[in-house]
């Protein structure tokens, strides 16, 4: 029995002029290239986008020196190809409007209004290309009181409540509002973007007419507080920083080994009896105040204590053996390099290398989404700077000279 013909990435033929820069743009722009979508990525001649100069560390050549392009601009432009157009001058603006005439998408994060003086806004370029969808990325949207600001991932994760349950609890030490080690805010609405571009071009297949699109950041982030948000509606009362605990479920947080720390995920009472018995305090799980997972959110600072005081005893490794081979879910806490050195992240292929013209390779991180028949393609290195200015305008445009 043959094996299935394997088919084009499912957005193989959809052209996106992507004019977004530093995360949240490029993110979706990436994915929408990794499932096959032709993306141009326009950038101002002097510098291109802002994380080009987001160094070091900057990717290293053949003899362990540093190149120009900065490890942070590597992680969210791959498979794209680089115009260089200045859009101050009537030129530029001039291939821009006429890239966006022949491109089914065209994703920008600029601030609100910040195209419309270059003819470059929605209005002016569905105009011309009615199918056209739109999709500004902005902090706070294209209406409201604070439309007009700036947003950056830090001070939304501030605004949108994120930073109020990340970090050690009040009265602990380190305490504080934390934010998140990555910029979840950005990385989350990359991901909010790619799902609406691809839902509006599935519109257009019924309506033959393109749509804007208006994400904005907070909303983003609101919308992703999740559980969070749901309690405070739901019970009213304000969520607090809770450390490494989680509101709803309990034992479900970090705990102190011999020689370290494990993640303890119980996520029901039948796990919560299987972790007693390899404990060797079968009783607790018969204690009224544990028993049910409610009473154990109610009891916590009795449980968690006795708890720690268990798990000491052992190292992380015995107690991830003893804790799987009996169905606790649990973990470790692994630095990044342990992550890329886990036999599970090597199984899956999560680390990638491509051909690079300055490096010989660039490492990257692989697209998680598994696709049977049309799978994810990895065509391109991120760009150098410019790099495909004529190609691109011979392709789209015929041939034309870089403004």
């Amino acid at each position: 029995m043959t094996a299935p013909a394997v088919r084009p990435p499912p957005l193989t033929g959809v052209r996106v002029l992507d004019l977004s820069r530093v995360l949240a743009g490029p993110w979706a722009g990436q994915l929408l290239a990794d499932l096959g979508a032709d993306v141009v990525k326009v950038e101002k001649p002097q510098g291109g986008d802002d994380t080009r100069a987001w160094g070091p560390p900057y990717l290293k050549d053949g003899s362990g020196r540093d190149t120009t392009e900065a490890a942070y601009f590597l992680c969210a432009n791959r498979n794209k190809r680089s115009v260089a157009i200045d859009i101050a001058t009537p030129a530029g603006q001039a291939q821009v409007r006429a890239l966006a005439q022949q491109a089914d998408v065209v994703l920008e994060n600029f601030k609100v209004g910040g195209l419309k003086r270059y003819g470059l806004d929605y209005a002016s370029l569905s105009a011309a290309n009615p199918r056209l969808v739109y999709c500004s990325i902005t902090g706070f949207g294209q209406t409201g009181p604070y439309a007009a600001r700036a947003g950056y991932d830090f001070l939304i994760q501030g605004m949108g409540g994120l930073m109020s349950v990340t970090g050690r609890p009040d009265g602990e030490a380190g305490a504080g509002p934390q934010k998140v080690g990555v910029a979840l805010t950005d990385i989350m609405t990359g991901l909010y973007a790619t799902i609406a571009v691809q839902a509006a071009l599935a519109e257009r297949e019924k309506s033959g007419l393109g749509q804007h699109i208006d994400l904005a950041l907070l909303d983003v982030q609101i919308a992703c507080l999740a559980n969070q948000a749901s309690n405070y509606l739901a019970g009213k009362i304000v969520p607090r920083r809770m450390g490494n605990a989680h509101p709803n479920i309990v034992p479900y947080q970090d705990f102190p080994t011999a020689d370290g720390d494990i993640i303890l995920a119980v996520g029901n009472d039948e796990q919560f009896a299987r972790f007693c018995k390899v404990a060797g305090h079968p009783e607790w799980s018969g204690d009224e105040r544990f028993a049910t997972n409610a009473q154990r959110v109610a009891n916590r600072a009795v449980l968690v204590p006795l708890l720690r005081q268990a798990t000491v005893m052992r190292t992380s490794a015995d107690w991830i053996a003893a804790l799987e081979a009996a169905g606790v879910p649990c973990g470790p806490i692994n630095r990044i390099d342990e992550v890329f050195a886990d036999p599970q992240v090597q199984s899956r292929g999560l680390h990638i290398d491509m051909p690079h013209a300055l490096a010989g390779s660039v490492p990257l991180v692989a697209n998680p989404i598994r696709l049977s028949g049309s799978p994810v393609a990895y065509q391109r290195p991120p760009p150098m700077l410019g790099e495909h200015t004529a190609e691109v305008l011979a392709q789209w445009l015929g041939a034309q000279e870089p403004a």
